[in-house]
């Protein structure tokens, strides 16, 4: 199972959250950004539906595997 950590920084004149090079918007508080991280983390933990994902790997071909709803990443949120 993956394993992200979303990480709380200063950003743009103000805070924000970021997972690896991608910032979430900037929030004028600190605190926002940790509870929007805080949100971010506990939504990826509602189970979903199962479903079929079609991705394309570093090659170039195509996969479809399916998803039972359930295989959600270990996320945290560093402050």
């Amino acid at each position: 199972m993956a394993k992200l950590h979303y990480r709380i920084v200063e950003h743009d004149g103000g805070w924000a959250y970021r997972l690896g090079d991608v910032y979430s918007e900037r929030f004028p508080r600190r605190d926002d950004a940790i509870a929007a991280a805080r949100r971010v983390v506990a939504e990826q933990r509602v189970p979903g539906e199962p479903t079929l994902i079609e991705y394309e790997d570093e090659n170039g071909r195509w996969h479809t595997e399916r998803s039972d709803g359930n295989d959600h990443p270990d996320a945290d949120v560093i402050v």
